[in-house]
């Protein structure tokens, strides 16, 4: 069998936590504890396969509007999460970085975070990236006002502005965009996740709901990526 070609940043879209748990009898929550637990083992599988990023929506923008006491539980959870990564991170080297409006936040997460930013920055693991109150939408519009106050401040021209300049100034700065975007769950769209750098990505919808998802599921994601043609307008990928 041919060898795979790995590509260098995977984004999946975590879903079913909820659906998984209702088709077991169990809370809501119960899945997204679960989900939480298959994070940390695909994120030790794709760094064992070749993977070097690996970027995971884990909460919305729009996630604010679910039934407050899931909300709340969510919270914990990622309070929990930022304990539980650091000593993935100290213990696998991994290179862990929050996007999002992180202002959107509470204190102490927003805390934790730092914490853990810091504490793992010179990491030469898998580089792993977790959006937060996470949106593209929001994520564009926070681009467009830094760069409309630089205009106005006379710090930068219309003119100046490109491709480029937009990319350095978006939560993922200094990130290659993702080759596979993956969403698990049966459900085929992009939610308002990463919407200015999927725009030559490769899309894997997986019928499988996240707290499932394993290693053999990833290796069929990337099977079918493989198959792929690889173009960028009309330069094909080597």
């Amino acid at each position: 069998m041919e060898e795979l070609k790995m590509p260098r940043h995977v984004a999946i879209i975590l879903d079913g936590n909820g659906r998984w748990a209702k088709a077991k009898g169990m809370p809501r929550n119960y899945g997204h504890v679960q989900g939480a637990k298959t994070v940390e083992v695909i994120c030790e599988e794709a760094y064992k396969m070749g993977i070097q990023y690996l970027t995971v929506y884990a909460f919305s923008t729009e996630n604010w509007n679910r039934p407050p006491k899931e909300v709340e539980a969510l919270m914990k959870l990622l309070r929990d999460y930022m304990k539980t990564c650091l000593k993935t991170a100290e213990k696998n080297r991994m290179c862990v970085r929050v996007i999002g409006d992180k202002n959107g936040l509470d204190e102490d997460i927003r805390l934790r975070i730092a914490e853990l930013e810091e504490a793992t920055k010179n990491n030469d693991g898998l580089h792993f990236q977790i959006a937060l109150n996470y949106g593209g939408r929001d994520e564009l519009c926070r681009c467009m006002r830094s760069l409309g106050e630089k205009i106005a401040a006379g710090e930068l021209r219309p003119g100046e502005i490109s491709e480029e300049l937009i990319s350095t100034n978006l939560d993922t700065h200094g990130l290659p965009e993702p080759d596979l975007l993956i969403r698990t769950c049966s459900e085929q769209r992009i939610s308002n996740f990463l919407l200015w750098q999927l725009a030559y990505t490769e899309f894997y919808f997986s019928p499988v709901a996240w707290p499932d998802f394993t290693k053999e599921e990833l290796t069929k994601a990337i099977e079918a990526y493989n198959k792929r043609d690889r173009r960028y307008g009309l330069i094909k990928e080597d």
